[in-house]
């Protein structure tokens, strides 16, 4: 298969499970009849239409940017699909689950110091190719972090990313003064924190001794591109900058790093808090708790998880640090032994049709609407249940038996607004 050149229907394709669910589409394991393994997402033509064009770009965004990529860690595009009902595209499908359920098979839910130099060193990897080539990642965390067949990680998800346009002297400019757009982010973060006020540089404590930013250097990898005023990330992940909506770059990709690596050392996020709002004020003021002796690990993490993004360490300085001391960053992910390698126990079942697959995504979308356009009601709300892991769909019942897809997206998911 080349990069992205196949189209892909259910003829060539047999679709055997479900793996997942997002804020907009399923994820579906699916094997080609040449043997070949692929993590199959598709979205609902339908909740596009109900949403706005958007949605139908950011497919379309996903698609481009993954068939720019040329590199281990990173997927790539293996073919397209497209019916009546659904969006797709197919990736090759990662044996080792990811990063979060590797964490919590861990004896004390936590990773070894090794094991987490070695998972990050692959991050800063894939994250520095990431800016070269002008894409900011924007949602680090680790059930984006799959473990590929060999034991080496592979970032997914491209779906919340950002093309960074160098800045040209109009941009500058046109940066330099609030938009509309900007004017409902503000109006938004003004709705998530009350208990802060705002300007257009952002959001600012009351007590104000906290200021980002007032004297700080200019320094940054990333100056020479534009930058975006997105509220866009995943709650626990995201930066500051994000949250006040100052503007963010690629620095914010280092930050969601530092929160990774905390979690991979301490068994929970740094910020956590009982709800959005509060997470978010966590985020903008509090330390993190970097418990224990001082180590190279801790240093970079709390370098990591500086709150002003022109303060905080970036890649030229991350791959000096003490903690990768030793690290040939050239011959990385030639030498390199993952510290995990999985079993390949995929079990292949019989495959579901073009009309199961397409009624399943419906419903679990849909679940109080007829599967026809007008979306007439249906006489009885269908639950959605978690009884059966084997059966994506049980015709007889015409219920979703997958407990992954359950709970809401939303729950302690991606948010998005642009």
């Amino acid at each position: 298969m080349d990069n992205g050149g196949n189209a892909l229907d259910f003829g060539n394709l047999k679709v055997v499970s479900a793996l997942g669910r997002g804020a907009k589409g399923l994820v579906f394991l699916a094997k080609t009849y040449e043997g070949q393994w692929l993590a199959l997402k598709v979205v609902s033509k339908a909740l596009i239409r109900m949403r706005n064009s958007s949605h139908r770009k950011r497919v379309s965004f996903e698609q481009q940017i993954l068939r720019r990529f040329n590199h281990p860690l990173l997927p790539r595009l293996r073919g397209v699909l497209e019916t009546e009902e659904l969006l797709g595209f197919a990736i090759d499908f990662c044996h080792g689950g990811n990063l979060h359920s590797l964490r919590r098979k861990q004896s004390e839910k936590t990773f070894t110091v090794d094991a987490i130099r070695f998972y990050a060193v692959e991050l800063v990897t894939a994250l520095d190719y990431l800016h070269n080539i002008g894409v900011v990642y924007r949602d680090l965390k680790p059930e984006n972090i799959l473990i590929q067949e060999s034991g080496h990680i592979m970032l997914v998800d491209f779906d919340l990313s950002k093309k960074l346009n160098p800045k040209s002297p109009q941009s500058v400019s046109a940066m330099s003064s609030p938009s509309s757009d900007s004017a409902l982010l503000l109006d938004r973060r003004k709705r998530l924190l009350p208990g802060f006020c705002y300007c257009h540089s952002g959001v600012i404590p009351l007590d104000s001794d906290s200021q980002l930013g007032m004297n700080s250097p200019a320094r940054s990898e990333s100056d020479s591109v534009e930058k975006s005023n997105s509220f866009v990330g995943t709650e626990d992940y995201v930066s500051p900058e994000i949250i006040t909506g100052e503007g963010h770059n690629f620095s914010a990709d280092w930050w969601s790093l530092g929160v990774v690596l905390y979690e991979m050392l301490y068994g929970m996020t740094p910020f956590k808090g009982v709800n959005r709002k509060n997470t978010f004020q966590r985020i903008l003021t509090k330390q993190p708790d970097l418990t224990g002796e001082t180590t190279p690990l801790k240093d970079l993490i709390k370098k990591l998880l500086e709150k002003h993004p022109d303060r905080r360490i970036e890649v030229d300085e991350i791959k000096c640090h003490d903690f990768f001391k030793g690290v040939n960053w050239n011959s990385v992910l030639q030498i390199a032994r993952p510290p995990y390698i999985p079993q390949n126990d995929i079990e292949d079942k019989a495959g579901f049709s073009r009309k199961d697959v397409e009624s399943f995504v419906h419903k679990v979308f849909f679940k109080n609407d007829s599967h026809k356009e007008d979306k007439t009601k249906e006489t009885e709300k269908k639950k959605i249940n978690g009884a059966n892991r084997n059966n994506i769909y049980d015709k007889n019942q015409n219920t979703v038996w997958v407990n992954k897809l359950t709970e809401k997206p939303t729950k302690n998911g991606d948010f998005l607004v642009f």
